[in-house]
């Protein structure tokens, strides 16, 4: 996607004690700035972090491009690609702040929906929340 295509963008600074000795972030540590991108996400979507919502990630990719360096602020942006019967796939970029097209990384996450402890369908209301939110058809 490109990165206007991103309706969320979320600033991070990168801290001292998320680099390695020449200043630039340990690979490992991008998920940690999954994890925050989506946490921000949710909120932004539904208003709260999703707590009423049991889901499991099951499977997350990355693409790295360019180092992030101590200091630097970089913006996580998120979206909401495509839902399925019972999960749904979100794609992510990070860029240097500015709102350019300055690429760092880039992936995909698919989380599933879980009732009871199993998959289940994808609810209705959260189908048409990320609908709202987005702009578009993201079920199918």
């Amino acid at each position: 996607m490109a990165r206007c295509d991103f309706r969320f963008s979320f600033p991070k600074r990168v801290r001292m004690s998320e680099v390695d000795p020449a200043s630039i972030v340990f690979n490992s540590r991008y998920f940690d700035y999954l994890d925050i991108a989506l946490s921000e996400y949710y909120r932004a979507v539904f208003g709260v972090a999703m707590l009423d919502v049991d889901s499991r990630f099951v499977r997350s990719e990355i693409d790295y491009r360019a180092p992030c360096h101590v200091d630097e602020v970089i913006d996580l942006c998120m979206a909401c690609d495509h839902i399925g019967r019972t999960s749904f796939t979100l794609a992510w970029e990070f860029h240097g702040a500015g709102g350019g097209e300055d690429l760092r990384c880039k992936g995909k996450t698919i989380v599933v929906h879980v009732e009871g402890g199993r998959p289940a369908p994808v609810p209705d209301r959260l189908i048409a929340t990320f609908e709202a939110y987005e702009g578009r058809q993201v079920r199918g």
